[in-house]
């Protein structure tokens, strides 16, 4: 399997600090979190039920016409690929890696896209996968051109998949009410914005045909009853989604100045986290990691991804660690 952010008790081991020592900014995952409620003992003794709710929920909060729920998006990713005869398969590089990595083993024919020439590799490809934002580059593609290659793939019984994991915060630039056109394919997560990865949570937004063949793919209660209740309460708390939205902007905004400040200036990002681009990320990446703050590292190409802190006693300790790295 892939290496990914969140691996806590590995950097315990391997730098020798205690797993609660440590801030964890590898993941991108909101750290002030929806305050999850108590959950109804009759949630846990009964099976998933696709009437309680939770779609409904979905598409009134993504603004969409159908929804599947799913084990979070890492199981649509890996399921999608088998819904296709094989093919040609452009996906945006650098990105969520998971993406080329569900496609290749599937046995289809996977090509890396560039963000500049995007526009002119899409003729090639059967199916091209994006993120929006992406993951870890904060770039963004504006609407316009996205339904443009969209409808450029779908002419010719193409798709296009938009993975929208971090895109809470700019609900605006969604393509979510978009994706009842054949060939749009819209994933969704409460992982990152909602700070609920543990729930493994996600959303497949597509034509119901598709849907239903991805749900006999993915097979009965994908997604677990105590998560279904608690997304569906994230998903209908439009207060808290309001407070969030202002509060990780803010943030966000507050690390890159507090990047920016230490002469690590980020080359992209989002509402969620920073990215630096260097040639000695991962000597940035270790020099942190022995001072117990965890970041995300990328060998191609080398750069360091930031989540946010989730208090003032994590910012100051951020800050202090990038005043040690200078000196």
């Amino acid at each position: 399997m892939l290496e990914h952010g969140g691996r806590l008790r590995r950097a315990a081991q391997q730098y020798g600090i205690p797993a609660g020592d440590w801030l964890d900014l590898s993941t991108g995952v909101n750290p002030q979190a929806w305050p999850v409620p108590p959950i109804p003992d009759s949630v846990w003794a009964r099976l998933p039920e696709d009437e309680d709710g939770l779609i409904e929920a979905a598409c009134a909060y993504y603004g969409c016409a159908h929804a599947l729920p799913v084990a979070g998006s890492q199981a649509a990713i890996q399921a999608l690929p088998h819904l296709r005869p094989r093919g040609r398969v452009g996906v945006i590089s650098p990105g969520y890696a998971e993406h080329a990595h569900a496609w290749r083993i599937a046995g289809h024919n996977v090509m890396a896209l560039g963000h500049e020439s995007l526009g002119r590799e899409i003729g090639a490809c059967d199916v091209v996968i994006l993120i929006q934002p992406n993951n870890p580059t904060g770039t963004r593609w504006p609407k316009e051109a996205l339904l443009a290659w969209h409808a450029e793939l779908a002419a010719r019984g193409g798709w296009l998949v938009l993975d929208e994991a971090f895109m809470d915060a700019t609900p605006e630039d969604s393509l979510a009410a978009f994706s009842d056109r054949p060939g749009l394919i819209v994933l969704r997560s409460l992982g990152k914005f909602f700070g609920l990865a543990g729930a493994r949570v996600g959303f497949v937004l597509a034509r119901p045909d598709l849907l239903q063949r991805l749900a006999e793919r993915l097979g009965p209660w994908p997604v677990a009853g105590p998560a279904r209740y608690v997304a569906a309460q994230a998903l209908r708390d439009s207060a808290w989604q309001e407070s969030a939205r202002l509060q990780v902007h803010s943030a966000g905004q507050r690390l890159a100045k507090l990047l920016r400040a230490h002469g690590l200036a980020p080359d992209g990002g989002c509402a969620l986290f920073q990215w630096l681009r260097s040639e000695t990320a991962l000597d940035l990446h270790k020099r942190l990691a022995r001072r117990g703050i965890l970041t995300r590292h990328f060998e191609a190409p080398a750069s360091l991804r930031l989540g946010l802190p989730g208090s003032e006693a994590e910012w100051a300790r951020l800050a202090s660690a990038l005043s040690e790295l200078k000196a």
